[in-house]
């Protein structure tokens, strides 16, 4: 039995490479992302066709039973940066398979429910809370394994959910009419539990470069404790850092013949560990703002579509089992778009932010185009539109974190739980809002125009990012004053040793330097 778990601990332990690997145990975590898509938003999108059941069980109006969608996003949403900090904190497996099981609990809960209300509880709250820890340090990871081949890979792996809906839809359809709704929801919670096994097949990552240590440096390089090479993992940079950070250390004192890094070492451990659960220092950032106010809104033409297009089809004349084939249809577009971005983005040869820029602004049009369309073919038409423009855009906007024109790899597991927190609210808003107005105008067709709104104003702010980023957004007349001081500090770094060391020893006695003044004189200014 202990060499079983021996073994087992072997196989789904830390895995140590000297660079990113772009593949190896890489691919099982894409894997493990894909089933995690499946059954994440892929039953989230597929929740519209238990919307007249539930409004004819419950005797509740579209806005009502259009909460659960929205308050199970909002919470899935909202909740991420409580998922940052506990995978930086227990590492990303146990908060994946606790996410899971609470997934799969909310879920077959929801079948011994007897209001909306109570709907609100087990689908809402407990089943969003899983669907957060489950599908964010899913992705986080991901983004680690690959480097030159993350764009594709993240795009072949987010097809889970479009596959999912090509399933799902008319296959949860057939079965609720045969079953009833309550069963069907069992069957899917049951099915949801295979994300707990996918939750252990997400081993942490740790770069450990390729090196000729001294006999020093290998008693200092193994006696890190297991918790930080684990902790590497879930915070982008603190695997890189913290063998780096170590040899560089190890160098500094080895010229000076000191052995004073062993007594630094634990301070700098400490002073990751802390910094590394939750950092809000990115919302100083101009570039992180604009691209989390484009996610904020154009979160609102992501659900409603999915959730009314079945009632918006079956009000044309359509019949209801062949207007749920509509969700498939925009899985299968979807598919595609998904793949084509993947392509033209590791193409390398456009600038990636640009591209999900054109996305989003073609998918403002689509939206508007549901409006006026009329008949089968038409709303086909659309759907094929909108699941490929979905599929650009869905399996790109978070993974573009990781991008030098947003945040960047080194930080983006520090940046994805704000942001996704950001987008919480449209998520809150978006499905009720579309209610209200499909109420209001008694026409499916008025849920989508709140959709095209949010997305033209994405659009809008998506294109402000990358002047944020370059400076070009700045207008205080100042801004050209800073620059030589800049140029001074970076030509500080070519100073003498001895002229260093002399700044060290003042900063140990207490005393600022005229450098430390100016370093931090130009931190300020910033």
């Amino acid at each position: 039995m202990a060499q079983w778990i021996f073994r087992l601990k072997g196989c789904l332990g830390s895995k140590v490479y000297s660079e990113v690997p772009d593949g190896g145990w890489g691919w099982i975590v894409a894997v493990a992302f894909f089933l995690v898509e499946m059954f994440t938003y892929g039953v989230i999108k597929t929740f519209g066709i238990f919307l007249k059941d539930l409004m004819s069980d419950f005797g509740e109006s579209n806005s009502r039973v259009s909460w659960i969608i929205s308050i199970c996003v909002f919470v899935m949403t909202f909740t991420a940066p409580l998922s940052s900090v506990l995978s930086n904190r227990f590492g990303f497996q146990p908060v994946v398979m606790f996410g899971g099981f609470l997934m799969s609990l909310g879920t077959i809960s929801t079948a011994f429910t007897s209001s909306i209300n109570q709907m609100y509880l087990t689908i809402g709250i407990v089943t969003g809370l899983g669907y957060c820890l489950t599908f964010l340090p899913t992705v986080t990871i991901l983004s680690q394994y690959f480097s030159r081949r993350r764009s594709v890979v993240t795009a072949m792996a987010s097809t889970g959910e479009s596959f999912a809906i090509f399933a799902f839809a008319p296959a949860f359809t057939a079965l609720k009419n045969y079953i009833g709704w309550r069963y069907t929801m069992v069957v899917i919670g049951t099915l949801q539990g295979i994300t707990i096994v996918c939750g252990a097949l997400l081993c942490p990552i740790a770069i450990k470069p390729k090196t000729s240590p001294t006999e020093t440096e290998q008693k200092i390089t193994y006696s890190l404790p297991e918790e930080q090479m684990q902790g590497s993992v879930s915070s982008g940079d603190s695997g890189v850092q913290s063998v780096n950070e170590l040899e560089r250390s190890l160098k500094s004192g080895n010229e000076h013949g000191e052995a004073e890094p062993l007594q630094i070492l634990p301070k700098q451990q400490e002073t990751t560990s802390k910094n590394k659960l939750l950092d809000l220092t990115v919302l100083k950032e101009g570039s992180f703002l604009c691209y989390s106010a484009f996610g904020l809104f154009a979160t609102l033409g992501f659900f409603a579509p999915q959730l009314y297009v079945v009632e918006l089809s079956a009000s044309m004349g359509t019949e209801r089992d062949k207007a749920a084939y509509m969700l498939s249809t925009m899985a299968i577009a979807e598919i595609f778009g998904r793949l084509a971005i993947g392509w033209v983005l590791n193409w390398g040869h456009i600038r990636k932010i640009f591209v999900l820029l054109v996305c989003v602004s073609l998918m403002s049009l689509v939206l508007l185009l549901f409006t006026v369309v009329n008949g089968f073919w038409g709303l086909t038409v659309c759907c094929v539109l909108y699941g490929f423009l979905l599929g650009n855009i869905a399996s790109t906007h978070i993974p573009m974190l990781a991008e030098d024109d947003v945040i960047g790899i080194q930080r983006m597991p520090l940046a994805v739980g704000v942001y996704v927190c950001i987008q919480s609210f449209a998520g809150l808003a978006g499905p009720p809002l579309g209610g209200v107005l499909v109420d209001i105008t008694q026409k499916y067709s008025a849920a989508f125009y709140s959709c095209a709104a949010g997305m033209g104003l994405g659009a809008i702010f998506l294109g402000l990012v990358r002047p944020a980023k370059t400076g070009h957004l700045c207008t205080r007349k100042d801004c050209g004053r800073n620059k030589p001081t800049v140029k001074q500090v970076i030509k500080d770094k070519d100073r003498p040793e001895e002229f260093l060391e002399l700044d060290n020893q003042d900063i140990k006695s207490g005393k600022k330097s005229s450098f430390v003044n100016l370093t931090e004189l130009v931190y300020q200014t910033c």
